[in-house]
């Protein structure tokens, strides 16, 4: 079945027709839906869409010098299909990677194995910002210190998934992974009762269960709270999101205090304790008494009470110190020294340049490659080497050179695209990324696909909404259903 006239770029891997134009297996639900109706019927589809995301107020910020902005929420009324067989394989080695970095994490504010053994050079970790002295020592429930994680994944050329980076710091955008596939069930009724497409509601409960299992108290039904910088925060939308779909109180620092080494919130009823947080906090800024004194967003005495054993902190502090771009590169290894096993999923290729002849390379190829500070996000600080300037180029080599520790670099890839509707009702091949969320507490469980975010602007590489990015529904589905 082929889609007429759309053409993919060539070299690059399209999700929905493969390089002779005929639908993926997997795609043909939708391949027949795109064909069977006109170019108006999905424009008409697409403003429903549109429509339905202002209603239930689903947004993001976007921050600028002089305001804040809230925008709806982008989402392309093309979905995005993945074979259910593709994704067993690659839920199974996010599972892996999770495991193996938690195994990571534990041992380094523990025993420091993995230092002494040099799987990862000692000066990486105890030089970083994010290894934080006052975790050493602590043991959170299961060994687990990131019990949320989202994974970025790309697929090359030859549809591969490779893994682009690992979040495990407070990982966003599961909720609009939810409100994107409630939207496309409005929108789409008649291809999710002829489609097996695998479920994503399940999260919220899988989230609760998770936190659940790492309470303190096995005596009471716990006590979990959201904590939240308040609404002023560009994930603001999710905190209140996630905090209601799992039936708990959504908080801000001042309505937490400690007690005696207890946690405890202030309810219309009284105090009552808290059990677990799930913190939408940075780590620095939790607790003003142990990190950042300048914090008015954390809670005086909460490291001590989380040190105490008396409240379960999710993502427990410290646990950045994995989530540094440059210890990624290191992923691998640490998957092989902790679990004794192959990964299951490949990194992109890396170039540290904190190492002499890798930074050499980096600096002579800068035109080829793609360059990204150790610590940033939303796709801020990066070099996409190809469509810079000599003058980008030449800035990103002095910053290189006056701290090498705090980049890598990877191979311009040719991320796998997926049809798009674009202006005057075309479908253009867009380039696009996928976030899958992995829980860790008791059990492990990996979303059915995840966010899956698109490049907007014809050619880019720049998938996050911060930078003009917009998102799709991912389907997982089982060939011939």
């Amino acid at each position: 079945m082929a889609l007429d006239p759309y053409r993919p770029y060539p070299d690059c891997y399209d999700e929905l027709v493969d390089a002779h134009g005929n639908a993926r297996p997997q795609a043909l639900a939708i391949t027949r839906f795109i064909m069977q109706n006109s170019a108006d019927e999905l424009a008409a589809r697409q403003a429903e869409l549109d429509r339905t995301i202002s209603s239930m107020g689903v947004s993001f910020t976007v921050y600028s010098d002089s305001q804040n902005i809230d925008r709806a929420w982008p989402l392309d009324v093309v979905p995005r299909t993945i074979a259910a067989s593709d994704w067993e394989r690659t839920s199974d080695g996010l599972k892996q990677r999770l495991q193996a970095l938690n195994l990571f994490i534990d041992d380094l504010y523990n025993e420091q194995k993995v230092l002494k053994d040099g799987i990862v050079p000692k000066e990486l970790v105890l030089n970083s910002k994010n290894f934080l002295a006052p975790c050493q020592g602590f043991q959170p429930a299961y060994g687990v210190w990131a019990n949320i994680c989202g994974t970025d994944l790309v697929r090359d050329g030859e549809g591969r998934f490779l893994v682009l980076e690992d979040n495990l710091r407070v990982p966003s955008g599961v909720s609009y992974m939810l409100e994107n596939r409630t939207v496309m069930k409005r929108v789409f009724p008649e291809l999710f009762a002829e489609t097996t497409i695998g479920p994503v509601d399940e999260y919220p409960v899988r989230l609760w269960d998770m936190l659940a299992s790492l309470s303190p108290r096995d005596d009471v039904t716990p006590r979990i709270v959201v904590l939240t910088p308040g609404i002023y925060n560009s994930a603001y939308f999710e905190h209140s999101f996630l905090a209601q779909q799992m039936g708990c109180l959504l908080v801000e620092n001042h309505d937490l205090y400690v007690e005696d080494d207890k946690v405890f919130v202030k309810t219309l009823r009284g105090p009552e304790q808290v059990d677990v947080i799930y913190r939408r906090i940075d780590d620095t800024f939790i607790d003003p008494k142990v990190f950042r004194k300048d914090s008015a967003l954390g809670v005086p005495g909460l490291i001590g009470a989380w040190r105490a054993g008396n409240v379960a902190i999710a993502n427990a502090p410290g646990s950045g110190v994995a989530d540094d771009k440059v210890i990624y590169a290191f992923v691998p290894s640490i998957i092989r020294y902790y679990l004794k096993q192959d990964p299951l999923i490949e990194n992109v290729p890396t170039f540290l340049c904190m190492d002499e002849k890798e930074r050499d390379h980096v600096l002579a190829n800068l035109d080829k490659l793609v360059v990204k500070p150790a610590n940033e996000s939303g796709g801020y600080g990066i070099l996409i080497g190809p469509r810079a300037t000599e003058e980008e180029r030449a800035r990103c080599a002095a910053a290189i050179r006056e701290n090498p520790r705090n980049f890598i670099a990877q191979p311009t890839l040719n991320l796998s695209t997926a049809p798009t509707l674009c202006e005057e009702g075309v479908l253009e091949p867009r380039h696009l990324d996928l976030r899958p969320f992995i829980l860790q507490g008791e059990k492990l469980y990996c979303t059915n696909g995840g966010l899956s975010r698109v490049a907007l602007r014809r050619g880019s590489l720049v998938v996050n909404s911060s930078q003009g990015g917009g998102s799709k529904d991912t389907w997982i589905i089982n060939h011939g259903s």
